[in-house]
């Protein structure tokens, strides 16, 4: 698994991942500002079929506004994205991008690593509800 994603994989149906994931995000603070179907996307725009993949905009307000407030540019890395597909096997992979390996990386901002070493925690948390 990349180091730049926490994985989940569910033996649960695809639907019913993406009515879990959600809830699951609001336990810790979020809440999904956007969903993009991915597999839709593809067939209307380049009339390709793709497995069900959907990307939802998960955003915490107050870890946002910390983290802008801290590094303006740091918009560039939000909302943190959260995926959501049907894999091989029939099961349902869930995919969040690691805020602290991301960031870490990228911003040498102290306080920008800290608030993504806590964005990590709470994303981990809620996809371990699941």
């Amino acid at each position: 698994m990349p180091k730049y994603a926490i994985h989940k994989v569910l033996d649960i149906s695809y639907e019913d991942a993406l009515e879990k994931v959600p809830a699951a995000l609001k336990t810790e603070g979020f809440g999904v500002l956007t969903e993009i179907d991915v597999k839709a996307t593809l067939k209307k725009k380049l009339d390709v079929d793709f497995r069900k993949y959907k990307i939802l905009g998960a955003c915490n307000p107050p870890l946002a506004h910390k983290a802008l407030s801290a590094e303006l540019d740091v918009g560039v890395l939000l909302p943190c994205n959260v995926v959501v597909w049907e894999n091989d096997e029939g099961k349902t992979t869930i995919a969040a991008m690691d805020p602290y390996e991301v960031m870490a990386s990228l911003i040498d901002n102290p306080e920008v690593k800290g608030l993504a070493e806590e964005v990590r925690t709470k994303i981990t948390r809620a996809l371990d509800t699941l």
